[in-house]
Protein backbone atom coordinates (compact mmCIF):
# COMPACT_ATOMS: atom_id res chain seq x y z
CA UNK A 1 0.00 0.00 0.00
CA UNK A 2 1.42 3.35 -1.03
CA UNK A 3 1.12 5.82 1.77
CA UNK A 4 2.08 9.45 1.39
CA UNK A 5 3.18 11.15 4.56
CA UNK A 6 1.39 14.37 5.33
CA UNK A 7 3.77 16.82 6.91
CA UNK A 8 2.64 20.08 8.45
CA UNK A 9 2.97 23.12 6.23
CA UNK A 10 3.86 26.62 7.39
CA UNK A 11 0.23 27.30 8.37
CA UNK A 12 -0.03 24.19 10.53
CA UNK A 13 -2.19 22.38 7.94
CA UNK A 14 -1.40 19.22 6.05
CA UNK A 15 0.74 18.93 2.93
CA UNK A 16 -0.62 19.20 -0.60
CA UNK A 17 -3.36 16.88 -1.85
CA UNK A 18 -1.90 13.91 -3.79
CA UNK A 19 -1.97 14.11 -7.58
CA UNK A 20 -4.36 12.00 -9.65
CA UNK A 21 -1.39 9.86 -10.71
CA UNK A 22 -0.45 9.20 -7.08
CA UNK A 23 -4.06 8.40 -6.22
CA UNK A 24 -4.30 5.96 -9.14
CA UNK A 25 -1.25 4.12 -7.79
CA UNK A 26 -3.01 3.72 -4.46
CA UNK A 27 -6.27 2.65 -6.08
CA UNK A 28 -4.60 0.08 -8.35
CA UNK A 29 -2.92 -1.55 -5.34
CA UNK A 30 -4.50 -4.27 -3.24
CA UNK A 31 -7.33 -6.59 -4.13
CA UNK A 32 -9.16 -6.05 -7.40
CA UNK A 33 -12.41 -7.78 -6.73
CA UNK A 34 -15.41 -6.73 -4.78
CA UNK A 35 -18.12 -8.36 -2.76
CA UNK A 36 -21.72 -7.42 -3.26
CA UNK A 37 -21.59 -5.56 0.05
CA UNK A 38 -18.82 -4.47 2.43
CA UNK A 39 -18.90 -2.59 5.73
CA UNK A 40 -16.32 0.18 5.22
CA UNK A 41 -17.02 2.15 8.40
CA UNK A 42 -19.06 1.12 11.45
CA UNK A 43 -22.64 0.71 10.21
CA UNK A 44 -21.75 2.17 6.80
CA UNK A 45 -21.85 -0.28 3.91
CA UNK A 46 -20.99 0.08 0.23
CA UNK A 47 -22.77 -2.29 -2.08
CA UNK A 48 -23.91 -2.95 -5.59
CA UNK A 49 -27.26 -3.15 -7.31
CA UNK A 50 -27.92 -6.80 -6.46
CA UNK A 51 -27.79 -6.34 -2.69
CA UNK A 52 -29.69 -3.06 -2.84
CA UNK A 53 -32.62 -4.99 -4.33
CA UNK A 54 -32.46 -7.77 -1.72
CA UNK A 55 -34.69 -6.49 1.08
CA UNK A 56 -34.23 -9.67 3.12
CA UNK A 57 -30.41 -9.38 3.05
CA UNK A 58 -30.65 -5.69 4.02
CA UNK A 59 -33.03 -6.56 6.88
CA UNK A 60 -30.72 -9.34 8.14
CA UNK A 61 -27.82 -6.86 8.27
CA UNK A 62 -29.92 -4.25 10.06
CA UNK A 63 -29.64 -1.81 7.16
CA UNK A 64 -32.50 0.67 7.37
CA UNK A 65 -31.55 3.26 4.75
CA UNK A 66 -30.08 3.04 1.27
CA UNK A 67 -28.51 5.92 -0.64
CA UNK A 68 -28.92 5.35 -4.36
CA UNK A 69 -25.98 6.69 -6.37
CA UNK A 70 -26.90 4.70 -9.48
CA UNK A 71 -27.80 6.44 -12.69
CA UNK A 72 -31.24 5.90 -14.11
CA UNK A 73 -34.74 5.23 -12.92
CA UNK A 74 -34.07 2.16 -10.78
CA UNK A 75 -35.31 2.76 -7.24
CA UNK A 76 -33.60 1.19 -4.30
CA UNK A 77 -26.79 2.45 2.62
CA UNK A 78 -24.80 3.58 -0.20
CA UNK A 79 -24.84 1.79 -3.59
CA UNK A 80 -24.38 2.28 -7.29
CA UNK A 81 -24.45 -0.26 -10.11
CA UNK A 82 -21.15 -1.97 -9.17
CA UNK A 83 -20.24 -0.18 -5.93
CA UNK A 84 -16.74 1.01 -6.82
CA UNK A 85 -16.97 4.57 -8.19
CA UNK A 86 -20.05 6.68 -7.41
CA UNK A 87 -20.90 5.15 -4.06
CA UNK A 88 -17.23 4.97 -3.07
CA UNK A 89 -16.85 8.67 -3.87
CA UNK A 90 -19.79 9.54 -1.62
CA UNK A 91 -18.33 7.48 1.23
CA UNK A 92 -14.90 9.09 0.76
CA UNK A 93 -16.47 12.55 0.90
CA UNK A 94 -18.36 11.55 4.06
CA UNK A 95 -15.14 10.39 5.74
CA UNK A 96 -13.38 13.59 4.70
CA UNK A 97 -16.12 15.97 5.82
CA UNK A 98 -17.55 14.28 8.90
CA UNK A 99 -14.68 12.11 10.15
CA UNK A 100 -11.92 14.61 9.21
CA UNK A 101 -9.90 12.20 7.07
CA UNK A 102 -7.54 13.47 4.40
CA UNK A 103 -8.39 12.07 0.96
CA UNK A 104 -5.52 9.59 0.87
CA UNK A 105 -6.28 8.39 4.39
CA UNK A 106 -9.97 7.96 3.50
CA UNK A 107 -9.04 5.93 0.41
CA UNK A 108 -6.72 3.71 2.43
CA UNK A 109 -9.40 3.23 5.11
CA UNK A 110 -12.08 2.14 2.63
CA UNK A 111 -9.61 -0.03 0.69
CA UNK A 112 -9.01 -2.04 3.88
CA UNK A 113 -12.52 -3.45 3.37
CA UNK A 114 -13.49 -2.95 -0.27
CA UNK A 115 -11.99 -2.54 -3.70
CA UNK A 116 -12.88 0.92 -4.96
CA UNK A 117 -11.96 2.89 -8.04
CA UNK A 118 -13.58 6.32 -8.36
CA UNK A 119 -13.39 7.65 -11.92
CA UNK A 120 -11.14 10.60 -12.80
CA UNK A 121 -13.96 13.12 -12.59
CA UNK A 122 -14.90 12.02 -9.09
CA UNK A 123 -11.23 11.95 -8.07
CA UNK A 124 -10.81 15.53 -9.27
CA UNK A 125 -13.82 16.59 -7.21
CA UNK A 126 -12.47 14.75 -4.17
CA UNK A 127 -9.07 16.43 -4.62
CA UNK A 128 -10.78 19.81 -4.74
CA UNK A 129 -12.72 18.94 -1.58
CA UNK A 130 -9.50 17.80 0.11
CA UNK A 131 -7.80 21.11 -0.72
CA UNK A 132 -10.83 23.08 0.46
CA UNK A 133 -10.91 21.17 3.75
CA UNK A 134 -7.14 21.65 4.24
CA UNK A 135 -7.53 25.40 3.72
CA UNK A 136 -10.46 25.72 6.10
CA UNK A 137 -8.72 23.68 8.83
CA UNK A 138 -5.53 25.77 8.41
CA UNK A 139 -7.55 28.97 8.89
CA UNK A 140 -9.08 27.77 12.16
Amino acid sequence: MLKLINTPDSNGGSAVTPSLKELHKVLYGGKRFGNHLDEVWPNLFVGDLSVANDRYALWKLGITHVVNAAHGRTYFLVHCAVGVSRSASLVLAYLMIHQHYALLDAINKVKECRWIFPNKGFLRQLCALDEKLHKSSAQQ
